[in-house]
């Protein structure tokens, strides 16, 4: 089938690039003209493990290329909007004018029967509000709007396409089923569930589950600070209630608090639009503000470690995007944590494998550096934020010889407190006994 993805960012590319090697023609059309010529020359705009092969790969093939126009649209059996839908300021609601203004562009150039799909992340109703845009801009377009929300792990987006736990369709009418069900046809080898509803469900089905995986993370920080004060071990709690087939243990890793391009806006928009319909969610509303609150407290632990003052100091930071194997620095953790400390007058010396360049965007005055033990040389103590593999088996007795002092707060647990110990760390940890 002929695809056009409109939108080169996370969802767009790696969505475009999976259809493509699904053996359906691709083009994924964007306005920023250099990401287009670099994508051209093969340069991915995000860090993605296997895109770059991927893209190439069908590039190669002729199945999928770029353009900075919708030339492509009449021709298309399925046009994908996959732009963004980020926090508006001021109220937390969806901004939705990257959305509404595809579907204008898009009805401009509708030629024949065309699934226009909503790929990006929206409030229930706008599916709706698009289908009214396109047919008060082309009143004699033949086309249905679905919505089909995305389910990507940032890090495992590939593998996450390609053998989903899922896949969410909302469609109104048969016809745009049957396109549905011809572009998704791939999954049915490993025969993966399809679930086709209305597109009001399908909408709020993507909200409500990340708002659901937000919660379990904000739930077990709390159980968290729960077992540092009686003595607990909250990865022992996780391991026991995660057995219970109920409950499950993913997103069960106490933290820092969640970050990241999903969880933070959409959850803050689900909120909104409940309040919107007088059906507030208390317990999402709670889950933001604890979540907000916890990113900030994360710093106090540094400086509790160092003896109660920071000021002058030099703190090492291994990890700075919201997660390993991505570069996205979007609501990390890592932001709150380092403004925090440099507030409190701390130098920071910070080490992260994909997202230095990203970091830089959003964090100023930072020694950044080119290796994890570079971090650490002179350091009056470390703060490990993002778990990144290369983090999980320093040489410790090296880590100790370049520090100051041998000060480590592992805010994701990767060590065992006996270890450090053992290696003359005073080291602190999340929701364990020390």
């Amino acid at each position: 089938m002929r695809v056009t993805m409109i939108g080169t960012g996370y969802v767009g590319l790696v969505s475009g690039a999976c259809f493509a090697d699904f053996g359906h023609e691709v083009v994924c059309v964007d306005k920023d003209e250099t990401k287009i010529e670099k994508l051209e020359a093969g340069v991915m705009p995000i860090y993605e493990p296997g895109l770059e092969a991927l893209v190439a790969e069908n590039v190669k093939a002729g199945r999928l290329s770029f353009s900075t126009d919708l030339t492509s649209v009449p021709n298309a059996d399925a046009v994908f909007i996959a732009v963004g839908t980020p926090s508006r300021r001021g109220d937390g609601f969806a901004d939705l004018s990257y959305v509404y203004n595809a579907s204008e562009e898009i009805a401009r150039v509708l030629e024949g029967y065309t699934v226009v799909v909503t790929k990006s992340t929206v409030p229930v109703g706008t599916g709706t509000e698009v289908e009214q845009i396109i047919k008060k801009t082309n009143a004699g377009a033949e086309f249905s709007v679905v919505s089909n929300p995305e389910f990507l792990r940032e890090g495992a987006a590939i593998q996450d396409f390609k053998r989903p736990d899922r896949v969410v369709v909302g469609a109104e009418d048969d016809r745009a089923i049957k396109v549905m069900r011809e572009l998704y046809r791939p999954l049915y080898i490993n025969e993966t569930p399809i679930v086709f509803t209305n597109r009001s469900t399908s909408e709020l089905i993507k909200y409500a589950a990340n708002a659901f995986l937000a919660t379990k993370i904000t739930f077990i920080n709390e159980v968290a600070d729960l077992c540092e004060k009686v003595g607990a071990n909250v990865q022992e709690v996780a391991k026991g209630i995660g057995l219970d087939g109920r409950i499950g243990s993913k997103f069960l890793h106490a933290g820092p608090g969640y970050g990241g391009s999903c969880f933070p806006k959409d959850t803050l928009a689900l909120v909104r639009t409940a309040q919107s319909v007088n059906a507030p969610a208390r317990i999402v509303e709670t889950v933001v503000e604890v979540n907000d609150a916890r990113k900030k407290q994360m710093a106090d632990r540094v400086i509790a470690a160092c003896g109660g003052s920071i000021e002058g100091k030099t703190i090492g930071v291994l990890g700075l995007t919201f997660k390993p194997n991505t570069d996205d620095m979007r609501d990390s953790p890592a932001i709150d944590i380092v403004s925090a400390l440099q507030s409190a007058g701390a130098k920071i010396s910070a080490y992260d494998p994909a997202g230095v360049e990203e970091a830089k965007l959003v964090l100023n005055d930072v020694d950044y550096v080119e290796g994890p033990y570079q971090a650490l040389e002179g350091a009056d103590a470390v703060v490990i934020i993002t778990e990144w593999d290369e983090f999980r088996a320093l040489d410790l007795e090296r880590v100790k010889s370049l520090m100051k002092a041998p000060i480590m707060v592992d805010l994701r647990n990767i060590y065992r407190p006996a270890e450090m110990a053992e290696h003359g760390f005073e080291y602190s940890s999340i929701g364990r006994p020390a």
